[in-house]
């Protein structure tokens, strides 16, 4: 891409969806702000943060499952997909992977008055500074406040955990995602 991120426009909360795919996603077709990966004895996992969005991608061996949290778009790939669904309210959702895993997730999109925005923006803020694995977008703040990306992940032998939540200032709106991959046995 040759657009600069002032140029690109950002993200609304309602416009998110969450995918599943049962392979791994071309590094090509993101924008990625930060990247990190996890080696846990089975299997890594590489977390790519994607503007007001993430990909989550767990590998074991030769298999690979992805969530993809992020605006629709034409130039994601159709094959392999396993979930799809619009980010709204609260939602639970359950997968099992015909190699075995299990994924499952819970979202949550909260729209919050004014005061509490703030408090809970702030409180979100200094947590992930102190973490390490956040990004904030200073080219899309909306005065004061900042948007930003926060995953948090806790790495075991068979499963790997993520709590994710993106922060919408101008729509006072969090957007969070809590998911478990879990291997076979």
């Amino acid at each position: 891409m040759n657009r600069t991120d002032s140029q690109l426009a950002v993200p609304l909360s309602a416009d998110l969806h969450l995918y599943l795919f049962d392979r791994p996603l071309h590094p090509e077709l993101f924008r990625q702000y930060k990247s990190f990966r996890v080696a846990q004895g089975r299997y890594y996992a590489d977390i790519w943060f994607i503007g007001l969005g993430h990909v989550v991608s767990l590998t074991a061996g030769q298999k690979s499952v992805v969530e993809l949290m992020a605006v629709e778009s034409d130039l994601l790939p159709t094959r392999g997909v396993l979930s799809r669904f619009r980010l709204k309210g609260e939602r639970d959702h359950e997968r099992r992977i015909p190699d075995g895993c299990h994924y499952m997730v819970s979202t949550q999109v909260e729209t919050m008055d004014e005061a509490l925005y703030k408090s809970v923006h702030s409180d979100l803020v200094k947590h992930a500074v102190k973490r390490g694995w956040h990004v904030l977008f200073d080219q899309w703040a909306d005065g004061d406040m900042v948007p930003f990306s926060y995953i948090d992940q806790e790495a075991r032998d068979g499963e790997f955990h993520v709590h994710a939540f993106h922060a919408f200032p101008a729509e006072r709106t969090i957007v969070k995602t809590q998911s478990i991959f879990e291997l076979p046995a």
